[in-house]
């Protein structure tokens, strides 16, 4: 228990932000909390839907062929809306959701304001059960996982997320929350296989990725797949389970924290990636902490 209590402390720190575009300055200690892996969570701060918004609460809004509808902010290009009469309100949602997210980070991590890119966005409206009964174990979220780009190679690029519960019936968000990344890397890389340039070639040349993986993206996708494939791990290892109510929000470092959705059903989710040398700490990121590891330069 004392365990289990002592990573608690060291993943969860809350605030009491409950309003997205309030300039109270910022949170000091933010930054540095969440570049350690921690998840900055906000329980006051909902994302309330009018009555328009909350019809489009329904899975069946979803293109069957896809997991979640998605929108590229930088393109204005939306994808996975089933019904096309519906696609304006869904594209002013998803708009109205990140200029919010937006003004959240120049208020509590304004020092990224001027160097996130590549926001994307989604909304996420089946239930977290659907996806362990139609998925691979690899593709199945509800496994301790962190996350890694299986076809678009990042290059040590940093995944932040920001997550929004907006279920209407009461349900949490529940997560289970891994270890430090550090402490997770030391377990699993000795059961990595090596690197080959040659095979991070050809699969570019067969378009299997858009650009060629890097040692580092090697890792993480090995990582990322061992950690689900390890049955032990996932009911074992050193985790804690985290509600999100409706009406919350909380941000982390994807790549860098263990997590595992475990239920609930409608959720927003915003996207940014962070070069490693914006960050205020730059030897906190996994790039840096499994090169330490490893010896090796990995990009």
């Amino acid at each position: 228990m004392a365990e289990k209590n002592q990573l608690d402390t060291q993943s969860i720190i809350t605030f009491p932000n409950d309003d997205w575009r309030a300039k109270t300055g910022a949170i000091s200690s933010a930054v540095e909390e969440l570049e350690q892996g921690k998840i900055l969570f906000f329980p006051h701060l909902g994302y309330p839907l009018n009555t328009q918004q909350q019809s489009l609460l329904d899975p069946a809004l979803v293109d069957p062929k896809r997991k979640n509808i998605s929108y590229d902010v930088g393109r204005h290009q939306i994808k996975g809306v089933a019904n096309s009469e519906k696609e304006p309100q869904v594209r002013k949602l998803l708009e109205d959701y990140y200029q919010a997210c937006s003004a959240l980070i120049d208020t509590v991590l304004p020092e990224y304001q001027s160097v996130l890119r590549r926001p994307v966005n989604s909304l996420r409206l089946h239930p977290v059960s659907e996806w362990r009964n139609k998925s691979s174990w690899r593709k199945d979220d509800s496994r301790l996982h962190v996350d890694a780009f299986p076809s678009r190679p990042n290059y040590g690029e940093r995944i932040l997320r920001i997550f929004t519960n907006i279920n209407p019936h009461g349900e949490d968000r529940v997560w289970r929350i891994g270890e430090p990344f550090p402490q997770l890397a030391e377990r699993y890389l000795p059961k990595l296989a090596g690197f080959s340039p040659f095979k991070s070639w050809l699969q570019h040349k067969l378009h299997i990725t858009k650009t060629p993986r890097s040692h580092y993206d090697h890792l993480m996708l090995q990582m990322h797949d061992k950690m689900k494939s390890d049955d032990n791990y996932q009911k074992n290892g050193q985790q804690i389970t985290q509600r999100f109510p409706p009406g919350s929000s909380w941000i982390c470092f994807s790549d860098q924290t263990p997590h595992a959705a475990m239920s609930g059903q409608f959720m927003l989710e915003q996207t940014f990636l962070l070069s490693v040398k914006d960050m205020h700490n730059p030897d906190a990121s996994p790039l840096r902490t499994l090169q330490r590891i490893t010896n090796k330069r990995l990009l």
